[in-house]
């Protein structure tokens, strides 16, 4: 298996697999392929298992009900993924007890071994989140993981102990060493969550922490005042 990603500002991951490797993603997350390839999607397996349960926190975790397979089979195949913000693809390698926590739409791909399941589910007043919280997913297992990340990165290798406040938007992603909570400072005024208090993450170490600078509810916020309102003809 031969992995590679392209560009800058919008790259993409192209893997290029001999016959017989596999990687696993989300059916939406395919962006072109070519050689031998064959697409297998289900519920179960592969994408995390666990039976009915594994589907269902897969689902709530932002991973949807399916997963993809892309097999090369007789021959080798190419198969690309290419990023939906401006930002980065980070390659991470998941080992028994060192997993990953990622925001809900992070994971792009990864090969056979990977478990995603819902790790961290909150609501955050509004709807800036689709409606559905704030979310992490959880990567485990052993595999090979690829993840997407907005804007520019910011890397923190916290000691035991040390904390850092980030803005749950910013939360790209987190070695489950890392301990996690939302804590709310009042008294400030939240333009994106609206009300009075700020929403923070609590991110305590040690562990390593990945912070992105474009959050997709910040830009859909900005984006907002320069769109159409509903009564606008």
């Amino acid at each position: 298996m031969r992995a590679k990603i392209i560009g800058t500002t919008l790259p993409v991951l192209e893997i290029g697999l001999d016959a017989g490797e596999t990687v696993i993603g989300a059916p939406d997350q395919l962006s072109w392929m070519s050689g031998d390839m064959q697409l297998t999607t289900s519920t179960m397996g592969g994408g995390g298992g666990g039976g009915l349960f594994g589907l269902v926190s897969r689902a709530v975790s932002g991973a949807g009900l399916f997963m993809t397979e892309f097999h090369a089979a007789r021959g080798p195949g190419n198969v690309a993924f290419a990023a939906k913000m401006p930002g980065n693809i980070v390659e991470i390698e998941v080992r028994p007890g060192a997993g990953y926590l990622v925001h809900r739409h992070g994971f792009v791909c990864g090969t056979s071994g990977i478990e995603i399941a819902s790790a961290f589910q909150q609501t955050l007043g509004g709807a800036v989140f689709g409606g559905e919280g704030f979310i992490l997913q959880k990567l485990s297992g052993a595999a090979q993981a690829w993840i997407e990340l907005g804007g520019e990165l910011v890397t923190y290798d916290l000691q035991p102990g040390q904390v850092i406040l980030a803005h749950p938007g910013h939360v790209g992603m987190l070695e489950e060493s890392v301990s996690f909570e939302i804590t709310t400072m009042r008294g400030v005024k939240n333009a994106l969550f609206g009300g009075d208090g700020l929403f923070l993450a609590r991110l305590s170490g040690p562990g390593k922490v990945w912070l992105q600078t474009l959050t997709a509810p910040g830009l859909a916020h900005t984006l907002s005042h320069y769109l159409p309102q509903a009564h606008e003809r």
